[in-house]
């Protein structure tokens, strides 16, 4: 921070803030104009004083990173972009929630320059800042790990401004309890304290006392009152810079710092008051807002030329530190040139030379005819290419080797003293993460990892439990960003746990996320293919890998065909002479059953072509030819097989298609009597085959 000096120009810029806040949500007619008004000084405190960033390079990597966690308050930052000079201007305000605006009514990350992260639900915000600590340490062990604290150009904070919403949701105390047992020294979170959400008073719903949770988490706390011992309120971001102060010098512990306030302060007639939350203030309130401000209540948007200046000589102070900064990198890449070299390398998104080779070398050691779960294959890949990737770290739900995302030999990102039994090799620059039985957090944690490092992570569960997480693999896919999710024991041949872990519905629920890519591949070589391109793909989507609990068997077919066919998200497998009565799709562990209805039916006379389908997403992608020659519209009968619901094919079945599908819940049995019992086989897809081709028989 810059040595605290508070101004009347500052409080004039403050002032300024309120004001344009409540009146971007007027003239929008909708919004959460109280926080924004309320939360004002410590916003402005924080962005003058406290958090490093240069707003002439909002992508800086040196720069520190805040997350407005509560996102309906977003104009509390698109105020404090505006004073800063991020670009924004009066008329984006003006454009709040509108039509193609750069101000939407939650933070958008791509969209506006400044924004870390797409936040508004609730939670997520929180629970991915502590992800980007988890990045910022992981990276600075990555390339500077023996740099004294706070010296290495690595070295950055993050700052996250909350609400009660926030920590009343379930993720943020799953990421928190987290974050605690870390021992994040790099992030502070200010929880706005304003006792108002949608239906009043917080005390309906939320009674503890939040310090003493985080304080068991193990964080550091502390709290300060805008509101006086006389009941009085006064503003005194003095007082709270010196609490802020205060907990920098804490390095061994996130930081949670209360602040007391009441919403929409000083709005007459709306002030502490529910209706300030999640609806405009109305014309009276905001001409009263403007009065006791000392601004013309017949205008709107109303700059103080003045203060606006003040407050934008923070970039001046953004272009020093960033110079600095360059200075401290100049020095380090002379000293560290290897370590140099991987980092352009990770921060331009380039792949390690040796990788196809990595790959490339495992795929050799493949056994066609050998039965190999696709699961073990991908923690095979893994661990492969996790020896030419350094950036590549991650970890699972508590089912790390259930998941097979362990990665050998890797020391535990922990702690040295949280080291276990089973875990000796602890090191805070450890590349192994555990996440304990938090799907959600872990999915939010690696999202924030992706948003604030160069580094790559991965995390896994059972598919059933991507029900848990799916909140935050949303998110990523509205950020575009690529999170990798290892989503194992994927279908009723799982066995013995039972229907409560046996996913029915879960292939067609994730398939309906836009932007998610799902892969499920059908053996050893379709799963080191689609790890290949998840990595070498262009675009930047999130992507599921499902994969099976159950050995399956390695195909001939897939060894000659996987590496080109399974980029294009769908290619035949097992083809015909001229064009074939049937086409036969499949994924995952049924491709297997595809095969072997095939021949059976061409033993019959039967021309059944088999078309292996790891991904619809990627085959969406194709053009119209190639989809064309893959699936002829000329051919009408058509099968669809996989344990699930049926829900997807249908798109591709046609009119007079047969699925091979799942419709109810699991059974309580061994995985082969399931899939048994269930008409997952070879010849109910033989049967189905028939029926297609009857089907359009009949109708011709």
């Amino acid at each position: 921070m810059t040595d605290f000096k508070w101004s009347e120009l500052d409080d004039r810029a403050v002032k300024m803030a309120k004001v344009l806040s409540a009146d971007a949500v007027e003239k929008a007619g909708s919004g959460h104009p109280g926080s924004p008004i309320s939360l004002a000084p410590i916003a402005y405190t924080l962005y003058q004083h406290f958090i490093k960033h240069d707003p002439n390079d909002p992508k800086w990597a040196g720069r520190d990173r805040f997350i407005l966690s509560g996102g309906h308050a977003s104009l509390t930052e698109y105020v404090q972009l505006f004073f800063s000079g991020y670009g924004l201007t009066l008329d984006d305000l003006k454009k709040f929630r509108t039509a193609g605006t750069r101000t939407p009514g939650h933070p958008e990350y791509g969209l506006t320059p400044g924004i870390e992260m797409t936040t508004g639900p609730l939670g997520q915000g929180l629970a991915s800042a502590v992800g980007f600590a988890y990045g910022q340490r992981y990276q600075r062990g990555l390339l500077d790990p023996d740099a004294k604290a706070g010296t290495s150009p690595f070295d950055h904070k993050v700052w996250v401004i909350c609400g009660e919403g926030d920590v009343e949701e379930g993720v943020s105390s799953e990421a928190s309890s987290l974050a605690g047992n870390q021992e994040l020294g790099n992030l502070t979170v200010i929880f706005d304290a304003n006792h108002i959400q949608i239906e009043g008073d917080t005390k309906l719903a939320f009674g503890e006392d939040i310090l003493k949770r985080y304080e068991a988490y193990g964080w550091y706390t502390d709290e300060f009152s805008f509101i006086q011992p006389d009941g009085t309120y006064k503003e005194d971001t003095e007082g709270l810079a010196k609490v802020l102060e205060k907990a920098e010098a804490v390095t061994d512990r996130p930081k949670f710092i209360k602040v007391d306030s009441l919403i929409a302060w000083p709005t007459p007639g709306k002030t502490n008051d529910p209706s300030s939350h999640g609806s405009k203030l109305g014309s009276d309130a905001v001409a009263g807002l403007k009065k006791v401000l000392g601004y013309d209540p017949d205008k709107s948007f109303e700059i103080d030329d003045e203060a606006l200046a003040h407050a934008r000589e923070v970039a001046q102070r953004g272009l020093e530190a960033h110079a600095e900064w360059d200075k401290k990198m100049d020095t380090w890449r002379k000293a560290n040139p290897d370590k140099a070299a991987l980092y352009d390398r990770i921060s331009q998104g380039k792949l390690p030379e040796e990788f196809d080779k990595a790959i490339d070398d495992l795929v050799d050691k493949f056994e066609t005819g050998s039965k190999v779960a696709t699961r073990k294959a991908s923690g095979a890949v893994i661990n492969a290419i996790a020896a030419v990737m350094p950036e590549l770290w991650g970890g699972s739900a508590d089912l790390g080797g259930s998941n097979n995302t362990n990665i050998k030999g890797a020391a535990s990102f922990i702690p040295v003293k949280d080291a276990t039994v089973q875990w000796p090799d602890a090191n805070v620059y450890g590349r192994q993460l555990h996440f304990g039985v938090r799907e959600f957090a872990m999915g939010a944690i690696t999202n924030g990892i992706l948003l604030g490092s160069d580094t790559r992570p991965f995390n896994g569960t059972f598919f059933q439990f991507s029900d848990y997480e799916r909140p935050s693999v949303r998110l990523a896919a509205l950020m575009e960003i690529p999170n990798l999710y290892i989503w194992t024991h994927d279908s009723v041949a799982l066995g013995e746990d039972g229907p409560t872990h046996q996913p029915i519905e879960h292939l067609a629920a994730v398939r309906g996320i836009p932007q998610l890519e799902v892969v499920r591949p059908a053996d050893e070589y379709e799963t080191a293919e689609a790890y290949r391109y998840f990595f070498e793909k262009d675009n930047t989507l999130p992507t599921a890998l499902v994969l099976t609990r159950q050995g399956v068997p390695t195909l001939e077919e897939t060894k000659a065909k996987a590496r080109d066919g399974v980029r294009r998200g769908a290619y035949v497998l097992v083809d015909t002479e001229g064009q074939p009565d049937v086409l036969i799709m499949g994924t995952g562990s049924e491709v297997q059953h595809a095969v072997a209805a095939a021949k059976s039916l061409a033993d019959e006379g039967i021309k059944a072509r088999v078309i292996s389908v790891p991904s619809m997403e990627w085959f969406e992608e194709q053009d119209a030819d190639y989809r064309e020659e893959i699936l002829p519209a000329a051919v009408k009968a058509r099968v669809s097989v996989e344990a699930g619901i049926a829900m997807p094919w249908y798109k591709y079945l046609g009119s007079f298609g047969k699925p091979v599908s799942i419709e109810s819940f699991g059974l309580q049995g061994s995985g082969d009597e399931n899939m048994r019992d269930l008409g997952i086989t070879a010849e109910h897809v033989e049967d189905a085959a028939k029926a297609s081709i009857a089907a359009v028989e009949a109708a011709e």
